[in-house]
């Protein structure tokens, strides 16, 4: 019996975090349309894998993490090496070491010697699909959205509100957040809290400060399906620059972020009427850093309140008119 040869492999490294993946989802679809006979493996952290298989652009996941934005060990791949290595992890020999360790037929990487400029400047997805691009493979920056998830939501309809991030530098504080929340109940909608692990006494904090009952507090960390379903059933998301932006981009979902020591510019919503972006203009800050950004504090809740009160707002006979992408507050 004749056996049937595996299709060539894609193997494609980006281990990073929920905002990663779906800021990157662009240039995995890129590559699925270049490589469509080729199985198109992601290396990233494995609790992402529902995520990463729902955005029809990969085939499998390989498992690999590691603490923080380091670089995984890609050294337990068993299978023979990969006919296409792909570097969408960063900028350094060291994510590019990683994958030539597996002695791809090609490797595509920043640090590659025909990789192409490192463009610190611009937005993330506009970055890694111009990374393809230069070797030849279109991919198209604004390709972020997700199918509707078929888990029911836990909450369909409400005002979203996640007030935890993975840094303190992002995090507005939880008694601003309640603020927010009375105000949106007080205009009658039906607001719910979200939480990830780690996360509780954040989030039954801002819940006691807000008035909110037992019921809404969804802290603990969902599984992803409900999450996702969450997001795309809500009538708004209110957050920092998490990954839950992104995922309201992806579905759709109307968004109101808000960002401190990093620019919306690079890591922000895609232009539209849908999304607002709200931040203070000044120099960059530390992204990882303990303590909330002065950036971010600069940022009011009677700002916030009405941000969310206008995408919320109702609109009979026509179209929601475009608004800007970025909201500067003093």
């Amino acid at each position: 019996m004749t056996r049937t040869p595996h299709p060539p492999t894609v193997l494609v490294l980006r281990a990073l975090g929920l905002g990663d993946l779906l800021a990157g989802v662009p240039a995995l679809r890129g590559v699925r349309r270049t490589f469509p006979g080729h199985r198109v493996v992601l290396a990233q952290p494995p609790g992402l894998t529902e995520l990463a298989l729902a955005t029809g652009a990969i085939d499998a996941v390989f498992p690999a993490e590691a603490p923080g934005r380091t670089v995984p060990s890609l050294a337990h791949w068993a299978g023979p090496p990969p006919d296409v290595a792909i570097d969408l992890h960063g900028n350094g020999p060291e994510s590019r070491d990683a994958l030539a360790a597996l002695r791809p037929r090609r490797l595509l990487a920043h640090a590659g010697p025909d990789g192409p400029p490192w463009r610190g400047e611009a937005h993330e997805r506009d970055r890694w699909c111009a990374f393809l691009h230069a070797y030849g493979i279109p991919a198209d920056p604004l390709d972020v959205r997700l199918p509707r998830p078929g888990t029911p939501s836990p909450a369909p309809g409400a005002v979203v509100v996640h007030p935890g991030a993975a840094s303190g530098s992002r995090r507005w504080p939880g008694e601003r957040f309640a603020a927010v929340a009375r105000c949106l109940r007080a205009a009658g909608h039906h607001v719910v809290l979200t939480g990830g692990s780690g996360e509780g006494a954040l989030v039954r904090s801002v819940a006691e400060r807000g008035g909110l009952r037992a019921c809404d507090v969804l802290a603990g960390g969902l599984p992803f399906g409900e999450l996702s379903a969450l997001v795309a059933e809500a009538s708004l998301l209110l957050s920092g620059d998490t990954g839950l932006a992104h995922l309201a981009v992806a579905h759709g979902t109307r968004s109101v972020t808000l960002f401190g020591p990093v620019s919306p510019r690079l890591w922000g919503p895609p232009p539209g009427p849908d999304h607002l972006a709200l931040w203070a203009p000044g120099p960059p800050g530390d992204p990882h850093g303990r303590t909330p950004d002065t950036r971010l504090l600069r940022i009011r809740t009677g700002e916030v309140a009405t941000a969310c009160l206008t995408l919320l707002r109702p609109v009979h006979g026509r179209a929601r008119q475009p608004g800007p992408e970025v909201t500067r507050v003093h």
